[in-house]
């Protein structure tokens, strides 16, 4: 597969020759009462720069255009701005396609730390709504397919993507277990599993399952019937 912008085919560049650098690519915390999106550093981003950078892969991935060639010079060349103006906002191509996804999905959820059944309905029920997103979405679940095929920019999503949610669901069944809502005999993760599991089992294993309106609801409260702390 040849290349017209100097990217080397089939791997994902980091950086560009003389391009300045900016950002992280570290994973955000997220404490049980927050979403776990974390604050960015360097330059503050213009929000038409931005826009005018996400249409541009949205429209070269509309085109057909795998994510192999998609090189930060010709993002920035569809864009009409300077390569120099995209590493000041993001530290490469793997940073920018994350922040694409992610704008792409309904925000990450705020957990009110009132209720930890509250809390984890609230949390599978934004797993429901990124499924059905990427199912009504033709752009976002092939980025996703593709996505998969680059283990360094998989890497990068689950870093500081997947890992975050992760963390504010484990944290969220741990204050389940000190409020004594749930069991605190069994492992944290094992518990988080058996309530997560039935969305990803449907997003993922099975894509085709049903992932109608109050399936949150209906997993959280089936889960933690058979959890409650024994007498």
């Amino acid at each position: 597969m040849s290349r017209q912008d100097g990217g080397t085919p089939g791997i994902p560049e980091t950086q560009g020759d003389g391009a300045a650098t900016g950002g992280s690519t570290g994973g955000s915390t997220g404490g049980s009462t927050g979403a776990p999106a974390g604050a960015r550093r360097g330059r503050p981003r213009s929000e038409g720069v931005e826009r005018a950078v996400f249409d541009a892969v949205v429209g070269l991935l509309d085109e057909g255009v795998p994510l192999a060639e998609l090189s930060i010079e010709r993002i920035a060349r569809t864009a009409g701005v300077g390569k120099a103006t995209i590493y000041r906002r993001w530290t490469g191509k793997e940073e920018l396609f994350v922040d694409l996804l992610r704008s792409m999905e309904p925000p990450d959820p705020v957990l009110s730390g009132t209720s930890v059944r509250g809390d984890l309905v609230v949390l599978l029920e934004s797993m429901r709504e990124r499924g059905v997103a990427k199912r009504t979405s033709s752009l976002l679940h092939n980025a996703f397919a593709q996505m998969q095929l680059y283990p360094r920019l998989w890497e990068v999503y689950h870093h500081t993507v997947i890992e975050p949610r992760r963390r504010l669901s484990l944290d969220t069944v741990r204050r389940g277990m000190e409020q004594g809502e749930i069991r605190d005999d069994l492992d944290v993760e094992f518990v988080n599993d058996l309530l997560t599991g039935p969305l990803l089992l449907r997003t993922v294993i099975r894509p085709g399952a049903s992932l109608e309106p109050g399936l949150a609801e209906r997993v959280v409260d089936t889960v933690m019937e058979g959890l409650r702390p024994r007498d």
